[in-house]
């Protein structure tokens, strides 16, 4: 069972194994429609599409986020819809280094499924190896996913509230550092951050080559940041709940267990002018 990780090699060999599904994942938040249009023009043979906002999201409220947490039943039904099970090992992948596909990975984790893993350095890995692709859709054999939700995994915004005065745990916000010090802000309407949030770019789960770092390096990196504070008292944020689900990747791969995702993020906390929002470093 594969829970974090996976490289093209394992993948390729595994192609035509019934028990394995392959999603992809890839989407642009200023163009929506991008990564469907990608998925048809070629493909990893076999893999189905998810598309952020309308399969792994619940439709946006006045008070949420850009991307809510899909109902759990529906995002089963839809599981169920690609062939996914209980004895399924998953797959997900996208074109932008698992900043996407890595919200796949937490939600069926959320659901109960541990047999699913990221394909590292993406499709553009997979392509520049030549390794096969396809415009061919999947055959698909619907069957039934069961969840087992876990609501421990993630945290609401009055949480993060408490957590942030108390002074207790740490909360990360895995956005660049021009939108953390707000200096830049494309796709929200207050630009900043929360105060108290420690900043830690997920880009820097990687290295040079676009692959996730060594576990070694990945527990060392963040090691430093948590000192002696254990990982279940860690909250991963972003801007709407999506790219910190790399951040949480990452620290499960580095044997870190237990960091908690603020679903709304950056997006839902500034739904609401009462909340704090700082400047600057």
């Amino acid at each position: 069972m594969l829970t974090t990780l996976i490289d093209t090699e394992t993948l390729s060999r595994h192609l035509n194994d019934p028990r394995w599904v392959i999603v992809d994942c890839r989407f642009i938040l200023t163009d929506p429609e991008a990564g469907r249009r990608a998925y048809l023009q070629g493909h990893i043979p076999g893999a189905r599409y998810a598309h952020l906002n309308e399969d792994l999201s619940s439709p946006i409220t006045s008070t949420s986020g850009r991307h809510p947490l899909p109902f759990p039943n529906t995002l089963a039904e839809k599981l169920g819809g690609f062939g996914i099970d209980k004895n399924s090992q998953v797959v997900v992948y996208d074109d932008s280094f698992g900043a996407m596909a890595s919200r796949l990975w937490w939600l069926l984790r959320w659901l109960g499924h541990e047999a699913v893993a990221l394909l590292d350095a993406g499709y553009p890995k997979w392509l520049r190896e030549k390794r096969p692709v396809t415009t061919d859709l999947p055959e698909i054999q619907p069957t039934q996913f069961h969840p087992t939700i876990n609501h421990s995994m993630w945290v609401d915004a009055d949480h993060v509230m408490e957590m942030t005065r108390a002074k207790e745990g740490i909360l990360i916000d895995a956005r660049s550092e021009e939108r953390f010090r707000g200096e830049v802000e494309p796709l929200d309407k207050v630009a900043g951050h929360i105060p108290g949030a420690n900043n830690l770019p997920y880009e820097d789960n990687l290295d040079f080559t676009g692959e996730f770092m060594s576990d070694e390096a990945l527990r060392e990196h963040y090691l430093a940041l948590l000192d002696k504070v254990p990982p279940d008292k860690v909250v991963h944020m972003c801007g709407s709940g999506v790219t910190a689900c790399h951040s949480i990747l990452a620290m499960e791969h580095a044997g870190l267990s237990g960091a908690k995702l603020y679903a709304g993020s950056w997006s839902e906390w500034v739904a609401d002018p009462k909340r704090p929002v700082v400047k600057g470093e």
